[in-house]
């Protein structure tokens, strides 16, 4: 029976080649493991979830994020940068270098062929601006004024969404900056533990208590949360 209090939305975050072992420039450890899961969800019917998202890292080949742009002394992994508002020279906010990665039309960048994409609505890509940094799938973490808006939370606003349920890649950044902006613009946030991985897996458990407490809920695949998912519509 449907439930018109429970209007879900699904975001798969940045299912890419450079995110997925064994080649990827930034895999994360057992990335692709979480594909036949997600395609799960991809497969329920558009009446149980109106809109599947992708998103995808779709970064210019100067992007402020990667070590190499930033001269031989910076490494990646551990070198930061400070990046700052184009639009207010006294905000700003320092983030962690990486190996180039999701270059804007690159084999790369590519959603990985796994990935069933027949059944995605939209797709959305991020940190495409050189200057700035782009975990979220809705916008920069720059508020005074926003920059970078994807326009993700006025997609969910006009079908209506009342629950967000993110997996992907990588549970420990981009999964997480998307989930709790999805808090942040009013949504019902849901991570599904077993359909992510994180980059550093030993600080997963602080992580989600970080996630959780910015009012994320971080579920299990057995649970109430996803088995809601698979009844809505019956």
């Amino acid at each position: 029976m449907t439930d018109p209090a429970f209007k879900p939305a699904l975001l798969v975050v940045d299912m890419q080649e450079d995110f997925c072992p064994p080649n990827g420039s930034l895999a994360v450890a057992e990335g692709r493991d979480i594909t036949p899961l997600i395609n799960t969800l991809l497969a329920l019917p558009s009446s149980t979830l109106p809109l599947k998202i992708a998103t995808k890292d779709w970064h210019p080949p100067n992007h402020i994020s990667f070590a190499r742009n930033h001269g031989p002394q910076k490494q990646p992994f551990t070198d930061t940068t400070t990046i700052t508002n184009p639009l207010n020279p006294t905000e700003q906010y320092t983030t962690r270098l990486w190996p180039a990665h999701c270059i804007q039309d690159t084999a790369g960048a590519a959603l990985i062929p796994e990935l069933d994409t027949t059944h995605l609505t939209h797709t959305i890509t991020k940190g495409t601006d050189p200057r700035l940094e782009m975990y979220s799938a809705f916008y920069a973490p720059l508020a005074n004024p926003r920059v970078s808006d994807s326009g993700l939370a006025a997609l969910l606003r006009g079908a209506g969404t009342t629950h967000v349920y993110v997996v992907g890649l990588a549970a420990d950044y981009c999964v997480r900056r998307t989930a709790e902006d999805a808090a942040r613009e009013g949504f019902a946030a849901v991570v599904v533990e077993e359909a992510t991985r994180a980059v550093e897996p030993a600080g997963w458990a602080a992580c989600k208590a970080e996630m959780e407490a910015a009012g994320v809920r971080v579920v299990g695949w057995e649970g109430e949360e996803v088995r809601r998912l698979f009844r809505s519509g019956e």
